[in-house]
C-alpha cells in the first residue's frame, strides 16, 4: 500500500480508503463480512475509513468501532472519517435549504456526540457535512461550531462532501480556508474536479477523497442491460432504464482498454491514482475479494502515461438530475 500526504492535516493515509456506504443497510450486506473484510484491508495497509451517521442511521460508525477496539495501538493509526447528516434528511441540498434547514450549530454538535458514541471514541479524525453549497459560506455559524468541536478535542478536521456532478459547488469553502478536505465524485467518467476544485485545493492545501469511483458499480464491469436490484435499493434511484443502458454501453467501450492481467476496477482506480491532487480514493468494499483487488490497485501504481490519456476521452458531461446528485 502507497500512502499520500492527507492536505495541510499532514496525515499520512493509504491511497486506498474504504468506503463504507454498502454496509449500513444496502441488500446483500452482511455484518460478519463485512467485519472481516474491514480487517483484511487493515491488514493490507488501509488506514483511512469513511463512513458516516447515515449509513444504516449509526450502524456502518458501529461497525467500524468494532474494528478500532482491535486494530488501533500505539504502532497502528487507523483514520476515521464520518458524516452529520442534514437536519433536514434531505439528500442532495437543493439551492433553497438554508443553514438552518441543513445544519444549525447544535444539530452539528448533537451528532459529532453521536458519532463518538456510535464509534467508541473521544475524537474524530475527520467530520464532514454529508451535503453542501456554497451559499452557507453567507452564515458562519457552521464554521464557529466545528471550530469550537476542534478546541474540544472532538474532531481533528472538518470538511465538506459535495453533491454529485457540482464540483464547482465547494469552491468558496476551500478558497476562504475553512475546510480540511472535500470529498467529490471523481472517476474516469466525471473528471470535472480537474477543471477547478483540484488546483483550488492545491492552492489551498485542501485534502481531496475521491468517492464513487466505480461510478456506483457501472465501472465494475458486472451490470448489464438487464441488471436489477430488490425494491427499495437506492440504485434503482440511479440507474434509471435510461441511465442504466448508456453505463453499460460507456462500460463496455473501455474493456479494450484493460491492461493485461488487470480488470475494469483495477484499471478505474489506477486512472484514480494518476491524479496527484487526490489524497485517497474510497471504494466500497463488503466482500474480501473486493477488499483484495482494490487494495493491490495501489501497489501496482499509476497507469502508463498514454493509458491515462485515452481514459480522458471517457470523460462523460451529465446534466444535473435528481437520481444523480
Amino acid at each position: 500500500m502507497n500512502y499520500r500526504r492527507f492536505g495541510r492535516t499532514a496525515w499520512n493515509v493509504s491511497e486506498i480508503g474504504y468506503g463504507m456506504w454498502g454496509m449500513g443497510g444496502w441488500t446483500g450486506s452482511d455484518d460478519a463480512e463485512s467485519l472481516s473484510s474491514l480487517e483484511r484491508a487493515a491488514d493490507l495497509g488501509c488506514n483511512f475509513f469513511d463512513t458516516a451517521w447515515a449509513y444504516g442511521a449509526g450502524h456502518s460508525e458501529k461497525l467500524l468501532g468494532k474494528l478500532l477496539r482491535t486494530r488501533t495501538g500505539p504502532d497502528k493509526k487507523l483514520y476515521l472519517a464520518t458524516k452529520v447528516p442534514p437536519k433536514n434528511k434531505q439528500w442532495p441540498a437543493r439551492p433553497e435549504y438554508t443553514l438552518e434547514d441543513s445544519y444549525p450549530p447544535e444539530h452539528i454538535v448533537a451528532y459529532v456526540e453521536k458519532s463518538l458514541a456510535n464509534l467508541g471514541v473521544d475524537t474524530l479524525d475527520l467530520i464532514q457535512l454529508h451535503t453542501w453549497n456554497d451559499s452557507w459560506m453567507d452564515d458562519d455559524r457552521w464554521v464557529r461550531a466545528l471550530e469550537t468541536l476542534k478546541q474540544q478535542g472532538k474532531i481533528r478536521a472538518a470538511g465538506i462532501s459535495l453533491n454529485r456532478w457540482e464540483p464547482h459547488n465547494g469552491l468558496r469553502a476551500v478558497r476562504a480556508g475553512v475546510v480540511d478536505a472535500v470529498q467529490v465524485v471523481y472517476n474516469i467518467f466525471d473528471q470535472n474536479p480537474e477543471d477547478e476544485l483540484f488546483p483550488a485545493c492545491r492552492k489551498h492545501d485542501v485534502a481531496v477523497i475521491a468517492r464513487v469511483p466505480f461510478d456506483e458499480g457501472t465501472l465494475t464491469g458486472t451490470l448489464t442491460a438487464d441488471s436489477t436490484w430488490p425494491e427499495g435499493d437506492w440504485r434503482n434511484i440511479y440507474f434509471t432504464q435510461k441511465n442504466l443502458k448508456e453505463c453499460v454501453a460507456r462500460a463496455a467501450a473501455l474493456t479494450p482498454l484493460i491492461p493485461a492481467g488487470s480488470s475494469l476496477p483495477q484499471m478505474a482506480l489506477r486512472f484514480i491514482l494518476g491524479a496527484p491532487d487526490v489524497s485517497t480514493v474510497i471504494p466500497g468494499m463488503r466482500k474480501l475479494s473486493h477488499v483484495e483487488s482494490n487494495c493491490a490497485a495501489s501497489s501496482a501504481g499509476p497507469l502508463p502515461a498514454a493509458l491515462q490519456s485515452e481514459l480522458r476521452k471517457h470523460r462523460w458531461l451529465r446534466n444535473i438530475a435528481d437520481w444523480g446528485r
